[in-house]
């Protein structure tokens, strides 16, 4: 019975997240800004940008080392809080939620990828991918067939024993995808997904984050937001592309097709 009414709470607390904020957007930015002091020196790391990201969209942030992308990614995740302005996650103001409210936000509202992949070497492929069912509480007897069902989906149905190092890179890179998807989030922060991984690869990965954001069955659409390098990658892949310069929008464009 405890294992019930724990399920029905997070269950309740995802479904009321999944309404968009105003006009649609899944996140939006108000002259968000993240500066620090690094000696005597004042970093501008994310100084005043205002963003709005569509439900359902695909965005890709284009930028140099140090342009503000994973500073920005940090925020609009919970994992850092900004200096002044807002950030808004499906009408939520993520400034306003405490610690808990923050770590319940990237457990169960968004999914998080990594460059790195970010698996723990001594568990199991299927043990990497229940991790955040175990943190949201997800009963045990529910877990292995939502595994399953993340790791089919990134092909890898069949390497459930296997551990991260008996793998290629982009095998670890579609494990990582499976975790960040397993509790069904509406939005996926890709942060340089494609970073580790050679030329054909990448492109394999791409593919099967575009899937996720526009399924081809009835499951509804995922917004995605990836810093990327790869501005082939971006115009091939995102429906916009905005790209930074010293923590601020240089410009935003649609994609070239």
């Amino acid at each position: 019975m405890t294992e019930q009414r724990t399920e029905a709470k997070a269950d309740s607390t995802i479904g009321s997240a999944r309404n968009p904020g105003a006009n649609g957007a899944a996140i939006r930015t108000q002259q968000l800004t993240r500066h620090y002091h690094m000696g005597s020196s004042l970093i501008r790391a994310v100084d005043g940008i205002t963003l709005e990201v569509q439900a359902g969209e695909f965005l890709a942030l284009l930028g140099a080392s140090g342009s503000g992308k994973s500073s920005l990614l940090n925020l609009l995740a919970g994992l850092d809080r900004p200096t002044s302005g807002a950030v808004l996650v499906l009408g939520r103001e993520l400034g306003r939620m405490s610690s808990f409210e923050l770590s319940r936000h990237r457990n169960q509202t968004i999914g998080i990828v990594f460059q790195s992949f970010n698996l723990l070497p001594r568990m199991t492929v299927m043990e990497n991918v229940e991790l955040p069912l175990r943190l949201a509480e997800v009963p045990r007897s529910s877990r292995p067939s939502r595994v399953k069902e993340a790791l089919e989906r990134v092909g890898l149905g069949e390497r459930l024993t296997h551990r991260p190092g008996e793998l290629s890179g982009g095998e670890q890179q579609r494990v990582a995808i499976a975790r960040a998807m397993v509790n069904r989030p509406r939005i996926l922060l890709a942060d340089e997904p494609t970073g580790n991984l050679d030329s054909n690869t990448g492109e394999e990965i791409l593919r099967l984050i575009s899937g996720i954001n526009r399924p081809s069955s009835a499951e509804e659409p995922t917004t995605v937001l990836m810093v990327t390098h790869e501005r082939g990658l971006a115009e091939r892949y995102a429906g916009r592309i905005v790209t930074l310069a010293d923590g601020r929008i240089e410009r935003i464009e649609q994609a070239e097709k």
